[in-house]
């Protein structure tokens, strides 16, 4: 799985699946450019960085401008940044619902567009989305997630039919939890609003999952580096679950 000479952008890549995802690449030889919305999260990486909000269609343009004029053309982008709320359905707000379509929907859609024109002259590129096991099933109390994941699958799906022949392939990983901060805030948000320890909290959001243990990053991130590695030539249109056999 060598990746030198492949210059790859990772979302969201200043803490977590990101940052995890973005080392493994760089130590399997890729160039990255980490890009995220907190510049100090990104610097602490110590790997080229650039800033910028996904749902912003031209800060991404410019993000990966600069990222191509530092670094070369991008043959890889892995979309991972994205945000999850709850609520009730009933309590869903419009302003809620685009919320999570903008970050976890259109930011893939995005900084993909960005990245097609250099993958298209090159004749090789890889599209990578990490989506989630709420992409291929529905969860109570967070419906506009769901939704927006669900999209992803579908942009997924619908996008590797269009690049069959052009040598990019399209995919996307769908982890169940994940051992990262964003599970800590879902860990913590049940505790305040069921009264439930900590434990049982953890408890709870591992019903599902057969293996009774959450996704770890670093499983996240070898599925992304075998994805962009020259093995995976013929995965297209995938939706890779990390489940533990949930879904």
């Amino acid at each position: 799985m060598d990746l030198h000479g492949k210059h790859i952008i990772v979302t969201g890549g200043g803490t977590g699946v990101g940052a995890e995802t973005a080392h493994t690449l760089a130590k399997a030889g890729a160039t990255v450019t980490i890009m995220g919305r907190n510049a100090e999260t990104l610097i602490a990486q110590g790997l080229p960085y650039q800033t910028c909000d996904v749902t912003d269609a031209s800060a991404v343009k410019r993000a990966f401008d600069a990222a191509r004029d530092q670094s070369g053309a991008i043959v890889g982008v892995v979309a991972n940044a994205g945000a999850a709320e709850t609520a009730p359905f009933a309590r869903m707000t419009p302003e809620a619902l685009q919320a999570m379509l903008s970050v976890n929907l259109i930011g893939v859609a995005n900084v993909w567009q960005a990245a097609l024109p250099d993958m298209k002259s090159t004749g090789w590129g890889r599209m990578i989305a990490i989506a989630s096991t709420a992409g291929l099933k529905g969860y109570a109390y967070v419906s506009a997630y769901c939704a927006a994941k669900h999209g992803v699958v579908g942009l997924t799906r619908a996008l590797a039919i269009e690049m069959g022949t052009t040598g990019i392939t399209v995919n996307a990983i769908c982890p169940g939890f994940i051992e990262t901060p964003m599970l800590e805030h879902s860990v913590a948000n049940i505790v305040e609003k069921t009264g439930k320890t900590t434990e049982q909290a953890r408890e709870s959001l591992l019903t599902g999952n057969p293996q009774k243990r959450f996704i770890q990053p670093a499983e996240v991130a070898g599925t992304a580096l075998w994805l962009c590695s020259d093995a995976a030539d013929s995965v297209n249109g995938h939706t890779l679950a990390l489940s533990g056999g949930e879904v």
